[in-house]
């Protein structure tokens, strides 16, 4: 990939979007930029489909945002950006959540009171935008193996698993937030419910730190100290860092 342009860091991120756009439609010459896809992490149990982006849905997305306080904020900055540079031009929201609406219901629920279900506290599973372009592509290639049992896995900074029969989502590792499942880059993947109680019970840490911690400075780079990239893990002959990779390793063949 290459970089022709750098944007200072301080920069407003509209100021990214236009230079953006202004590239796009040097690219495309005479013709017309006729809409804008936006990947957005949360669509909670309402959107389950792609959706065109009007003031209204763009405020229903965003009262989602206490079930994904740092993915969807940064979902919705991009969409309000093209929206004040260009309001004529439609835009169109896909969500990660939605490929999992397949999943039944009792593996999505957890075994908490009744009612917080209803409030929306339950597993939805994400990156979904991926494992949905995998079928796709695995049904093309096998048709024969795309109608069976698969695991796809979707690793990076942010990691998941898939279990998929006749293409569809039956289960997958994150739940409820993108924080559930296997060891990320930052992110501290499945843990005992008490680990946290014990943080903010005995040990007084604050719920902000907790979240930064959580999501921030834990899974790869907190095990290993030294980064949450793989590669440099990789090239790395510190014990900790082969400690690190080990632990990926396990939970995901787990």
């Amino acid at each position: 990939v290459q970089c022709d342009r750098q944007l200072a860091a301080d920069r407003p991120r509209d100021a990214a979007i236009g230079e953006m756009l202004n590239w796009v439609q040097g690219e495309i010459g005479e013709r017309n930029l006729l809409c804008a896809g936006h990947r957005i992490v949360h669509g909670g149990s309402e959107f389950i489909e792609p959706v065109r982006l009007t003031p209204d849905i763009i405020d229903a997305i965003d009262r989602l945002t206490p079930l994904a306080p740092l993915h969807q904020p940064r979902s919705l900055a991009p969409v309000r950006a093209i929206a004040a540079l260009q309001p004529d031009l439609p835009q169109v929201g896909c969500f990660d959540t939605a490929f999992h609406q397949t999943i039944d219901l009792l593996v999505r629920r957890f075994a908490l009171p009744r009612q917080y279900e209803g409030q929306g506290l339950r597993r939805y599973g994400f990156h979904g935008l991926s494992y949905e372009y995998i079928a796709g592509r695995l049904s093309g290639i096998s048709p024969t193996l795309a109608a069976k049992r698969t695991i796809v896995a979707h690793l990076g900074n942010g990691a998941s698993l898939c279990a998929l029969q006749q293409g569809k989502s039956i289960d997958t590792t994150m739940g409820f937030s993108a924080l559930d499942g296997l060891v990320m880059g930052t992110r501290c993947g499945a843990i005992d419910p008490g680990v946290l109680l014990h943080f903010l019970l005995e040990r007084g840490i604050a719920a902000e730190e907790l979240q930064t911690m959580l999501y921030e400075k834990s899974g790869l780079l907190g095990v290993s100290g030294i980064s949450g990239d793989m590669r440099t893990l990789e090239a790395s002959n510190d014990p900790r860092a082969q400690e690190a990779m080990a632990l990926f390793a396990f939970r995901a063949a787990r």
